[in-house]
Formats: structure tokens, sequence, C-alpha cells
């Protein structure tokens, strides 16, 4: 019995131009707020879906809606203020 294989490199999740950059690693860093507080806002709606609407799921996804807001807002104002490089003068 002859045995099929494949001529091609093993892809792995571990070669060198896989890894992020320090770049992208900031962003998701600067990000992180926004990314826990949708989060956040997520487990609240899943909770909501085990069983009828209540005033505490209304007000735990209300608090949570708020929380993603006021990050999207603060993530805006920090990256609007920030000096991007190689932009026009």
């Amino acid at each position: 019995m002859e045995h099929i294989v494949t001529v091609q490199d093993v892809v792995t999740a571990f070669a060198d131009w896989i890894e992020p950059t320090d770049a992208e690693l900031d962003a998701i860093e600067q990000e992180s707020s926004l990314i826990l507080a949708e989060v956040v806002l997520l487990d609240a709606q899943i909770k909501a879906m085990d069983h009828p609407v209540n005033e505490v799921d209304s007000r735990r996804i209300r608090r949570a809606r708020n929380r993603v807001l006021a990050a999207r807002r603060d993530l805006t104002n920090r990256t609007a203020g920030a000096i991007v490089p190689g932009g026009a003068a």
C-alpha cells in the first residue's frame, strides 16, 4: 500500500511572519477597555436570553451599553489627539 503525502512545507502558527507587530499590539492595548465593555454587554444579552426579560436584565443591558458608549468615546477622544506620523502638515 502506498501512502499519499503532500510535498508542501508544513504551515504552523509559529512562523515569524504570523506574529503581531508592536504597532498591532499597541492598538489592541489601546482598545482593550472597549473590548472588555463589549464582552460585558454580550454577557448581559446572553443572560437575558435564558428567561423572559425583566427589569434587572434591562438595567444590566442598559448599563453595559452605556459602558460601551463611554469606552468608544474615550477611545475616540484619545486617538483624535494623537499625532499620526507621516500625515499632511
